[in-house]
């Protein structure tokens, strides 16, 4: 019999993720839940790869809307090898979706991307967008709110804080960020590092006061003369915000030592 999947048109693909979020939190008591992701360049999903694809990562009933929804036919979805965990907040359920999707040789707008993600996912992150940091975005809409100046140049180091922690759609719990929104905005266009670090240690710090879990980072970037901290805030991903080539020697040291796992670092931000 002749096989009538979709062959894969493109032999390699690369997704980057993200690394938390700048902040994240409702624009009101009833409005949506927003978000300025942090772009990871350093974790990415790969496809082809090696490890399983999306049609045993997702409900299968999911997975075939997804192709549907991108008009692929029947599609012999590839291997998948990501550099994320899952629930750690770095973006491994999107970025795995959007690299099978382009893997399969989709090539279309990047918003029917981010709604076909949607409709698996419940809550996606902006990584099918080319400037995924440049957007201030509904994840459980699947919607740019606002386009926003580049966050500035700088260096990240950061790790993992505990177990997985799959983000829940239906989940609107989150701290009102109107203000730091306000603030962002203000802080992007000036290129000031130091007021968008201090913005985000204000967004971890609200998540964590309402979510938890009690966070060793607030302490750690006093200790280790960071300009200021970032969270997943759904996930596990914890970050030290730095100027570029200001990252101290015993940084990672002491993220390890205060129980942060996969601990790496990476440049973020800038114009291009």
């Amino acid at each position: 019999m002749a096989d009538t999947t979709t062959p894969m048109a493109r032999p390699a693909t690369r997704v980057p993720g993200h690394f938390g979020e700048w902040i994240q939190g409702r624009l009101g008591p009833d409005g949506p839940v927003a978000l300025v992701t942090l772009a990871c360049p350093a974790l990415a999903v790969a496809a082809p790869g090696q490890g399983p694809g999306i049609d045993r990562l997702f409900p299968p009933r999911a997975v075939a809307g997804f192709a549907r929804a991108l008009g692929l036919g029947p599609v012999a979805w590839p291997g998948l090898d990501p550099d994320m965990p899952m629930g750690a907040g770095a973006g491994a359920s999107t970025a795995c979706l959007v690299a099978s999707a382009r893997a399969a040789g989709w090539q279309g707008d990047p918003q029917a991307l981010a709604r076909a993600c949607l409709d698996v996912e419940g809550a996606t992150d902006p990584l099918m967008h080319p400037a995924p940091d440049r957007m201030l975005w509904a994840s459980r809409e699947a919607r740019n709110l606002e386009d926003l100046a580049p966050p500035p140049r700088c260096e990240i180091v950061g790790g993992y804080l505990g177990t997985p922690q799959r983000t829940d759609p239906e989940d609107h719990d989150f701290p009102d960020i109107s203000d730091l929104v306000s603030f962002w905005r203000g802080a992007v266009a000036r290129d000031d590092l130091a007021a968008v670090a201090g913005i985000a240690t204000e967004s971890a710090r609200r998540c964590t006061a309402l979510r938890g879990p009690d966070d060793p980072i607030d302490a750690l970037a006093r200790d280790l003369g960071a300009l200021g901290h970032a969270r997943a805030h759904t996930g596990t991903a914890r970050a030290l915000i730095f100027a570029p080539g200001k990252v101290p020697d015993a940084v990672a040291a002491a993220l390890r030592e205060a129980g942060l796992s996969g601990v790496f670092g990476f440049a973020t931000g800038g114009a291009e």
